[in-house]
């Protein structure tokens, strides 16, 4: 076995459509996480489920980069709308990731990390540009009216739920280029940073991280979550070279 992907999403339904396109699939679990080792799109390849939150997406990428050597993780799931221009169902890709609710000041400046010297944390450009061909691909192709835009650019992360306007508003406020909010691709972002992987992150837009956020993401989460994964995962290995 070559030295595999990792694909990587914070809850069950978004990496659940993958699972049956798995091919000599293996479960191995490690640290409380199922890990799902097989082939697909001619690719060696390991499916997990992170959880929800920062250190449980730290934890898993941890664990994929040092006990299964993965050369390189895509994290794939849902995201909170902050945007002007994005729409519920767009997608977005990150170019790079930022917690949000990391503030050690006045020892370290605001949302930098302490003892890194960055705040913000650059996903790879050779695999960002992949992932969002792949996705612009496939909004062209599927038949929805009004059809997906495809965003790049900064995305957030916090150990919190966004689903207020006041707090998306204040987001929008202090950090006025963020595309997108969510709770984990932040972490994996500093962990790849640390092992020297190449990362990327891609989310659909499941709401609008305002009042009615909650309503919108359980009704995303069911109807549209796990197909928009599974085809934009199979999109970007498919354009890979197989080994």
């Amino acid at each position: 076995m070559t030295a595999p992907i990792a694909i990587v999403g914070a809850m069950h339904e978004e990496i659940s459509a993958l699972l049956p396109c798995l091919e000599q699939a293996q479960a191995v679990r490690r640290g409380g996480r199922d890990f799902h080792v097989g082939r697909l799109e001619g690719h060696d390849v390991i499916l997990a489920r992170s959880g929800i939150g920062k250190v449980a997406a730290a934890t898993t990428c941890a664990v994929l980069l040092d006990a299964f050597g993965a050369a390189a993780l895509l994290f794939t799931g849902v995201a909170g709308g902050l945007g002007e221009r994005v729409r519920v169902g767009d997608i977005v890709v990150a170019t790079e990731l930022l917690q949000h609710d990391m503030d050690a000041s006045p020892l370290f400046p605001r949302w930098e990390v302490p003892l890194t010297g960055r705040a913000r944390f650059a996903a790879d450009a050779a695999w960002t540009a992949r992932v969002a061909e792949s996705c612009r691909t496939l909004a062209t192709s599927r038949a929805r009216t009004p059809r997906a835009m495809v965003h790049e650019g900064l995305v957030l992360s916090g150990d919190r739920f966004v689903s207020t306007h006041a707090e998306s508003d204040r987001l929008r406020a202090e950090l006025p280029d963020a595309l997108a909010v969510e709770m984990e691709g932040a972490a994996l972002a500093q962990v790849c940073h640390d092992f020297g992987r190449p990362f990327a992150v891609v989310r659909t837009i499941s709401d609008r991280a305002d009042d009615e956020a909650h309503g919108d993401f359980q009704r995303f989460i069911d109807e549209v979550a796990a197909p928009y994964s599974r085809d934009i995962v199979r999109a970007t290995l498919a354009d890979l070279a197989a080994v």
